[in-house]
């Protein structure tokens, strides 16, 4: 079984969304349909299992809200797309190295349609284009099954970077779309992003819907 449900949720608020991939991938079964969700959310800094409290230099009016992937501080904002990616890897017989490295490749690939020249690096998860960072990737594998994912910076206000160490990094500077093409297009991206983890990840089907994911276990 090679098929996805795909949620496209626009603006979404980041602890009911955790929440509820935490409660799929809990609730979910051998014959649960793997899903990914591509949303934005407003302002908000996410910590993540190895985060250290003094990569939060000054976050000021934005809520700092402790989470359950791996890696350390990031940012989360408007024109900002986030890709959720609840994955049977058991079922899919792919490691969490592979779940990465397709993330990456189909990161690269959506950015080199768009003429910007990007790469991962071995040292520091994510995917960087001239030094600087321009999407950031942070998962949870559980009983086989991820959760959490990726974020692309598109065309969002990048300031909030500055009050943290992203991903721990001292002086990580980061970019987004908007640096190399005015205006870009965001739907499009979203549509190339998605385009490309379905290739990366080889599902043959798919269906799109804009409902969130809700518990039919009660």
């Amino acid at each position: 079984m090679h098929a996805v449900t795909i949620r496209i949720l626009e603006l979404a608020d980041y602890e009911p969304t955790w929440h509820a991939m935490q409660d799929l991938t809990q609730a979910r079964d051998s014959q649960t349909q793997d899903e990914i969700w591509l949303l934005q959310h407003p302002p908000v800094f996410t910590q993540g299992q190895a985060g250290k409290a003094e990569h939060l230099i000054a976050t000021g009016d934005i809520p700092v809200v402790q989470v359950d992937r791996g890696g350390q501080v990031t940012y989360h904002g408007p024109g900002q797309l986030v890709g959720y990616l609840m994955i049977d890897l058991k079922r899919k017989k792919m490691g969490a190295r592979d779940l990465v490295t397709a993330i990456e490749k189909a990161i690269v690939a959506t950015l080199e349609e768009l003429d910007i020249e990007a790469a991962p690096r071995a040292d520091a998860p994510g995917v960087y284009t001239q030094e600087k960072k321009i999407a950031s990737l942070g998962l949870r594998i559980r009983n086989g099954c991820s959760f959490h994912g990726l974020s692309l910076n598109i065309n969002m206000d990048l300031s909030p970077f500055l009050r943290i160490n992203p991903c721990g990094y001292a002086g990580m500077e980061m970019a987004q779309v908007n640096d190399f093409i005015a205006n870009p297009d965001f739907d499009h991206i979203q549509q190339q992003l998605l385009q490309q983890l379905l290739e990366k990840l080889s599902y043959n089907q798919h269906s799109v819907t804009h409902e969130p994911w809700t518990s039919t276990h009660g």
